[in-house]
């Protein structure tokens, strides 16, 4: 298993592109407090002296330290890059290909590459360092050295420089695959231990935490960290391992790390005799390694899992951001014919992306059409704003100066005229929210379109702009066209339609008998009906019982000029019309003008308030009930032609033509050869997008070849 190391180091400085906290590949964190002695540790792991060192803060950006076990004998001992000089030992960073024999120059190039990265305020970096170690001395290791927690900024460190840290630690401790190697001194109380509190946080049952006790030289006379060792102060699963450091005179005597080892070993067994082959430099080096051996096989499958899933992803987003464009020509009448065709697809409702949230174009047409404007008109009455007064001053004006025997044609006409105006509106208002939709869906026609769209902003502006202008150029004949069907309807008052012919019989009827026979005037207010209904044998039309022949009812319509009323014709012969003896004349205002009493000037009839306040005789109410019934059928034939009418013009003259017309449209106002490069300028957030994820995506197919390269066998 020796061989799992080196793999995930080499996964490591694949991710270097990606990110390790995307892939949360498995190493070892080393969290300590400043001056918990984390740099010696990580020094006699080593066996030299290559970390920076100082007061305050002195790592102020992650180390990532790949230790890698070289031995003469092997094979791949050297490679071309470290040449075959005279050395057993050599490091080397990720951002240089120098090899470093001499690890003094080591530690200088990380002062360097720290102040370029952080500063030299003594401010902390999240961007990790890179580096190898090759030792014969070593085990296979991946270790990161993170800044020590602080608490007080000191000199010109900045003020928020605890919260940095500890952001910096949490990120590295977080993730679920890493060991946390917790580092506390031995002279301090290790309830204190601040290291081991950030690692209860993320870790609280204790599985990935492994505590080193630095410093046990440096103990009061007396005491002893054997309850500390032993766990019985602070249980941890993974263990506690105590070591001993150089001291601060070994390091200015450059004291070697062989005596250094020897001298620890020697104190462990005077101190410790029990517990020192259990703690020390190298059982932690051991250690760790063995930890970190089972902690990859056991990670090595949500890792495979995870690098694949990912590649996936970042392939998908690689394709939706499309290819760099090579022919600008070809690329731009493409994306042309795709966005029409999607807009096509939009309105017809043949798209690949069905949308589940809300209608949207043919669908969101098809319920303005039916729903919206359908409604809208049905709501309409058709007598709106008509008062039974209203109806009978309209036919007393149509009347002139003689008294009006019949009820005028002419009223009938100017009323539902009037009425009929009131569809003008909504059929208008349907056009408009039909334009609206048509320029609502160049928003959201298609994701593939949509792609394109961001990719090329300027193209998308012109495309919208050519779309706006196209639909404002077919708005003002489609209402036009509209206006002018409401206006034919105005034109002409067809009393002869199929549908509005027999209700005009039988509203008549109603008005002018009950049952063939005068109306009774003792009771003004009975409501007379009328039978009305075509024959099963003749053919006829049956009023109130009376079989008349449909000749005879149309022979009458077409004499009307001759009385000046239609109504008063239709009848079958022997039932004739109202006598004018029904009419009350004391109760009925006068209809002609009388002169002033004051000026002696033409006095106008009160047609509000004063008729208000009389009662309307038979006659009237009779004449006002007939003009009703005749423009609700009447206004109801018009409503049910315009309802079928407006939804066929919007579609002729904007819909339909905004679908024939709109690629032809787009190439006529975009395919310039002067205006191509400006239309395909890519936005530079797209550009950016797509170089990134193309990067992260060759680092993960290399990731998944090099794990690839493990049999199952060779792990479990």
């Amino acid at each position: 298993m020796e061989f799992l190391i080196p793999l995930i180091n080499k996964l490591q400085e694949v991710c270097t592109t990606v990110g390790t906290d995307l892939i949360q590949l498995p190493q070892i964190v080393v969290v300590g407090s400043q001056s918990s002695g984390k740099s010696s540790v990580l020094e006699s792991l080593v066996g030299q002296s290559f970390l920076p060192r100082g007061t305050g803060i002195v790592t102020r950006c992650p180390i990532v330290l790949q230790l890698i076990h070289v031995s003469k004998e092997g094979s791949d001992y050297k490679s071309e890059e470290e040449g075959t000089g005279d050395y057993d030992e050599w490091a080397r960073f990720l951002h240089t290909n120098t090899v470093f024999t001499d690890f003094n120059k080591v530690q200088e190039e990380i002062q360097a590459y720290t102040n370029k990265i952080a500063g030299s305020n003594k401010g902390v970096s999240s961007d990790a360092l890179y580096l190898k170690v090759y030792s014969p001395k070593v085990v296979n290791l991946t270790l990161v050295d993170l800044p020590g927690l602080t608490k007080v900024p000191v000199g010109d460190q900045p003020e928020d420089i605890e919260i940095q840290v500890y952001d910096l630690v949490m990120r590295y401790i977080s993730n679920p695959n890493s060991i946390i190697l917790a580092i506390s001194s031995a002279n301090t109380d290790i309830a204190t231990s601040e290291a081991l509190k950030l690692a209860r946080e993320v870790d609280p049952d204790g599985n990935r935490t492994l505590a080193v006790i630095t410093k046990l030289d440096l103990m009061d006379t007396g005491t002893d960290a054997m309850d500390v060792l032993c766990g019985r102060v602070i249980p941890v699963k993974l263990g506690i391992i105590g070591v001993v450091n150089r001291s601060q005179q070994d390091i200015v005597n450059n004291k070697k790390f062989k005596e250094v080892l020897k001298d620890e070993a020697l104190f462990l067994q005077r101190k410790y005799p029990t517990l020192a082959s259990q703690n020390g430099t190298p059982h932690l080096s051991k250690t760790l390694n063995r930890l970190l051996l089972h902690h990859i096989r056991k990670c090595l499958p949500d890792l495979k899992n995870r690098i694949t899933l990912m590649s996936t992803q970042f392939q998908s987003l690689l394709n939706s951001l499309g290819e760099d464009v090579i022919d600008k020509k070809q690329t731009l009448l493409q994306i042309i014919t795709k966005f029409s065709s999607a807009y096509c697809s939009a309105i017809d409702g043949t798209g690949k992306n069905i949308e589940t949230s809300e209608l949207f174009g043919g669908a969101r047409i098809s319920y303005i059409f039916h729903e919206t404007f359908g409604k809208t008109l049905d709501c309409i009455n058709a007598l709106s704003g008509l008062t039974q007064f209203d109806i009978l001053t309209a036919i007393r004006n149509s009347s002139g100066p003689r008294p009006a025997l019949f009820v005028p044609e002419i009223s009938f006409e100017l009323l539902v005229q009037r009425q009929i105006r009131k569809l003008e509106e909504p059929s208008l208002r349907c056009v408009e929210l039909v334009h609206e939709e048509l320029q609502r869906i160049v928003q959201h026609c298609g994701t593939e379109i949509q792609t394109d769209m961001m990719r090329f902003p300027a193209l998308h502006d012109k495309i919208k702009d050519v779309i706006t202008a196209l639909l404002r150029k077919r708005l003002p004949p489609t209402n036009e066209m509209v206006e002018n069907m409401i206006a034919i309807e105005l034109a002409y008052i067809n009393t002869r339609h199929p549908d509005f012919h027999p209700q005009a019989v039988a509203a008549a009827t109603f008005a002018n008998s009950d049952e063939g026979t005068i109306p009774k005037r003792s009771n003004p207010t009975k409501r007379h009906t009328v039978s009305f209904a075509p024959s099963q044998t003749t053919g006829n039309i049956i009023i109130n019982g009376v079989d008349v022949p449909k000749e005879q009812i149309y022979d009458a319509s077409s004499s009307s000029q001759s009385n000046g009323s239609w109504f008063s014709n239709i009848l079958p012969s022997g039932i004739g019309p109202a006598t004018n003896g029904s009419r009350t004349t004391a109760q009925t205002a006068p209809t002609s003008s009388s002169p002033s009493p004051v000026s002696g000037s033409p006095q106008r009839t009160p047609t509000s308030a004063a008729s208000h306040e009389r009662q309307l005789s038979d006659k009237e109410k009779n004449d006002c009930d007939m003009i009703e019934r005749l423009i609700k059928s009447y206004f109801g034939i018009v409503r049910k032609q315009i309802q079928d009418a407006v939804p066929k013009i919007i579609m002729y003259f904007l819909v339909n033509h905004m679908k024939n017309s709109l690629q032809s449209e787009l190439v006529t106002h975009l395919y310039k050869a002067e205006q191509i490069d400006l239309l395909l300028a890519e936005s530079e957030h797209v550009a950016t997008r797509r170089r990134e994820a193309s990067e992260m995506l060759q680092a993960l197919q290399r990731a998944s070849h090099i794990i690839g390269e493990i049999r199952e066998t060779h792990v479990w």
